[in-house]
């Protein structure tokens, strides 16, 4: 009885070790190395399962490059998994570069896959160019005519300033500044719809690659259409503009010419409030007069008379304005 557990139990520890083996040593992993001429020994395969390395990520890439004629260590390799690069892609990219003769070592295809850069893609893309188109650019040439204009730009990578180097965003901002600057030039807005390349020229010659990750090829301009007259537009702003202003000044001196007549107005009631008070001392005075012996009564009645025949003649008057000719 002691013997049959005893079996057991060897039994149970060796299918343990087994399995535990064959986690450390993925044996077709080993194998396919092996065979394929990119040996990766035992030790290696057990040291990647202690750094928690995924040999699988590690070897396969291996077994691509060395099939190609790339042997890239297996340290490098871990190396740059363990920093967060993609070691598949890289190795690829190493693959695509050798067969197309450009010339990329591990270690700068590593710097920018390590870099958040595609290497895989920017290889790729220097063996056959990118076209990428801008978005409708509007400028107004110096008619004040407003052309909008749609350009595709063919560009290839650069290996050797894919770290540090600017984006597709920039090319385009470039181009678009290009674009506005050279269509505000023109002279009239016909002849750029005339000679589209003069904008094509005039931008490649500003050399817009410079500091980024890509090369210019070219720069077709694939569509020019017109715009708003924005001449026009800012001219009809301007007589608006200055239309309101002059009414602003007419209302101006309405307002003041209405201020100046009320203050006139008030002056003449004034002046006939104050002509209605003396004419009342006048009958004081006469009295005053009369009673003091200063006038005598035929000084009166004469007065009277004249003024009877001052207000007579003064309805005579009125009495043949009435009477004019009509019609």
């Amino acid at each position: 009885m002691g013997d049959g557990v005893m079996l057991l139990v060897m039994g149970v520890a060796g299918l343990i070790g087994v399995g535990v083996f064959f986690y450390f040593v993925p044996v077709g992993l080993w194998v396919a190395a092996t065979f394929s001429g990119a040996g990766v020994s035992i030790s290696q395969l057990i040291a990647m399962r202690l750094r928690r390395v995924p040999p699988a990520l590690i070897v396969n890439p291996r077994i691509s490059g060395v099939k190609a004629g790339i042997d890239v260590p297996v340290g490098q390799l871990e190396a740059h998994y363990l920093a967060g690069g993609h070691v598949d892609r890289v190795v690829f990219a190493l693959i695509s570069a050798q067969k197309a003769g450009i010339n990329l070592s591990f270690a700068r295809a590593a710097a920018i896959d390590l870099a958040g850069r595609d290497v895989l893609e920017a290889v790729k893309m220097s063996v056959n160019p990118k076209v990428i188109q801008t978005p409708k650019v509007a400028a107004v040439a110096a008619d004040g005519i407003q052309l909008i204009a749609l350009s595709r730009i063919t560009l290839r990578a650069n290996i050797e300033r894919l770290v540090g180097g600017a984006g597709e965003e920039t090319i385009l901002a470039r181009v678009g500044e290009g674009i506005v600057t050279t269509i505000g030039s023109a002279a009239s807005h016909k002849a750029v719809l005339e000679n589209p390349d003069l904008i094509s020229r005039t931008v490649m010659q500003k050399g817009l690659d410079a500091g980024t990750a890509f090369e210019i090829l070219s720069i077709d301009i694939a569509d020019v259409d017109v715009g708003s007259n924005i001449g026009a537009k800012l001219q009809i702003d301007q007589a608006e503009a200055d239309k309101n202003i002059a009414q602003a000044q007419a209302e101006s001196r309405r307002a003041m010419a209405v201020a100046v007549e009320q203050e006139n107005k008030a002056r003449v009631h004034e002046m006939r409030a104050k002509l209605v008070e003396a004419e009342a001392d006048v009958p004081r005075a006469l009295a005053d007069a009369l009673r003091n012996g200063n006038i005598g009564y035929m000084d009166y009645l004469q007065m009277k008379n004249i003024e009877s025949d001052t207000d007579m003649r003064t309805r005579i008057s009125h009495l043949g304005e009435d009477d004019g000719p009509k019609g």
